[in-house]
């Protein structure tokens, strides 16, 4: 509630509204036709370019849209003998991503007539419904952006062995939405969004003939969005690893714009670029996809394959990720990544999860221990669960999470959802010992509520056959009694493709991975359980899976040790 909220935090808010109000009124007069010719032509009566799209295309969607079916952002609609723009959305992802027209790529690889012509009917009918402008989702900042380069990458589709009317239509709106962006970026949400409304508004700049002028202001722009929000290390201000796939699928074209139109490439791109593709390298595991944090949830293989082709120095990976608090420890087949900070700022924290001190962990190429992930768009009422502490390979306290959601009207609105908080203190230390690595971390995420810290130790053997874990809970300065026992569970969440069973000790559990290992969970201090998960991050939707539970009870002064040990199959 806004009342247990900071002074400062609540200052933070007014500045956000503020800021909000004066964006909003610029945009409102810039929108109205006194102002709009400062934008340049209306209609896009030359493309100069035309960029290329990145992102991977599957032919196989112009079969579902042929049998009525339109399958976006993890949602499928009916659309048999009716426009899709006629439907009831199934999600407001999937509506974003009709409007954002981002699945133009598919039917462009298709490379048949029909396929085209529903390409330029649908374009076509949105343009004409959109003629006047209005508002709604369709005309949100960041969708427009997509849909203006999905216009101009796929202008060929649109536009070749199109008849004069439709030519005609599809151009004026192309010009059109250029004017609105360039009008209205300012109003989208802070952080992701906002950048790929500037992104967009400059790459159409670029492609567009008679926005020349217009160009130097938008990339200034552009380059002081880009550096607010990517940390020198190359994270995201949000801290979730999978916006800066989209992003370099978006920034990669963009250059490739300046280089077109022969004007000097901003230096901030190639810099942004290259720490963004080590943060990427950074935060992989064994099966080469990224770890589980703060919002990052369905992966997208092809993406991410895509933008690494582009790495400079494929084989070196940073040694450490300063500025986005992640620890990556890597001995023999095993890697392990957890998350060392506290929540991003208030404005950039709607997705972000209650994970500190959390880590997953992958041998070879098979995922072990994995959180939960984020749930796609079409699974959005699992997103609050996905967010808990819970459901992060760490310790949940009082069955508490250890961040807290901000319910905060106005800064919901403000950041696209609730923001978390805390913990406000976090430190972790990395050491080196006889050929493996230790890794100390602690938190203050359950001071406010039980007085105590979370203290975690993570020692990594030099094989990498070896993890020891020390998970401890004491006060933040000498000893403390609590009033009564507070009950504490230590979550570690298997891959859905991981089996596990008890062995004959009840403090030992014997976890199988699909390659063949076999390892074994043993446990100290507390009571070992498997229990039922549920793993979020999967393309078909929440899967269930299995979890070992470590369960007790604190009276102020607690510690549980664990070790994962493994064995090849065929050592054993």
């Amino acid at each position: 509630m806004a009342s247990r909220l900071k002074i400062s935090e609540r200052i933070r808010i007014t500045h956000l509204a503020a800021d909000r109000l004066r964006r909003e009124a610029i945009s409102s007069v810039l929108c109205a036709p006194p102002f709009r010719w400062q934008f340049s032509a209306t209609a896009a009566e030359q493309l100069l370019i035309v960029p290329q799209d990145l992102r991977t295309a599957d032919p196989s969607f112009w079969d579902e849209v042929e049998g009525g079916q339109f399958g976006l952002a993890g949602a499928v609609a009916l659309a048999d003998d009716v426009s899709p723009f006629d439907l009831v959305p199934p999600s407001e992802g999937w509506a974003r991503a009709l409007h954002g027209f981002a699945w133009l790529r598919h039917l462009d690889a298709v490379d048949r007539p029909e396929a085209r012509e529903m390409a330029q009917l649908l374009a076509a009918e949105w343009a004409m419904r959109h003629r006047g402008g209005g508002g709604g989702l369709a005309w949100e900042p960041h969708v427009t952006g997509r849909r203006l380069i999905s216009w101009i990458s796929h202008s060929s589709l649109l536009l070749e062995e199109a008849d004069a009317e439709t030519y005609e239509v599809i151009t004026e709106s192309l010009g059109l939405q250029l004017v609105r962006l360039a009008a209205n970026w300012r109003t989208s949400a802070s952080g992701y969004p906002r950048l790929l409304s500037l992104l967009a508004l400059l790459l159409a700049q670029l492609c567009i003939s008679g926005h020349e002028a217009q160009v130097s202001e938008t990339e200034k722009l552009f380059v002081q969005e880009l550096e607010r929000q990517i940390l020198p290390d190359g994270g995201h201000v949000s801290r979730n690893p999978g916006i800066l796939v989209e992003l370099i699928l978006d920034l990669l074209p963009l250059g490739q714009c300046f280089v077109a139109r022969s004007r000097r490439t901003p230096p901030e791109f190639a810099s942004a670029l290259k720490a963004m593709l080590g943060m990427l390298k950074y935060m992989r595991l064994g099966d080469g996809m990224l770890a589980r944090f703060n919002g990052m949830g369905v992966a997208s293989p092809a993406g991410l394959a895509t933008v690494l082709v582009y790495d400079d120095n494929p084989g070196a990976v940073p040694a450490n990720a300063p500025a986005s608090k992640y620890i990556r420890l890597e001995r023999g087949p095993a890697i392990l990544i957890m998350d060392a900070g506290p929540p991003p700022p208030l404005e950039s924290a709607a997705e972000a999860h209650a994970s500190c001190l959390s880590f997953e962990f992958s041998v070879g190429t098979a995922l072990m221990l994995v959180n939960g992930g984020a749930p796609s768009s079409a699974n959005i009422e699992w997103r609050a669960a996905a967010r808990a502490t819970a459901s992060h390979n760490t310790l949940c306290l009082g069955e508490k999470s250890s961040s807290k959601l901000i319910r905060h009207r106005m800064l919901e609105d403000l950041v696209g959802g609730p923001p978390i908080r805390f913990p406000d203190e976090v430190a972790a230390k990395v050491e080196a010992h006889d050929g493996g690595v230790e890794l100390t971390a602690r938190h203050d995420g359950y001071m406010r509520r039980f007085n105590l810290m979370h203290h975690r130790t993570l020692a990594l053997g030099a094989a990498g056959r070896r993890l020891l874990g020390i998970d401890r809970l004491a006060g933040k300065s000498g000893t403390i009694r609590l009033r009564q026992d507070v009950p504490f569970a230590i979550h570690f969440h298997l891959h859905p493709a991981v089996r596990c069973r008890r062995s004959d000790n009840p403090s030992i559990a014997v976890i199988e991975l699909p390659g063949g290992d076999t390892w074994w969970f043993s446990l100290e201090g507390a009571r070992l359980a498997i229990e039922e998960s549920t793993y979020f991050a999967d393309s078909a939707g929440p899967r269930r899976s299995l979890q070992i539970v470590a369960r007790g009870a604190t009276f102020g002064e607690t510690e549980v040790r664990w070790v994962l040990e493994g064995q090849h199959q065929a050592e054993t």
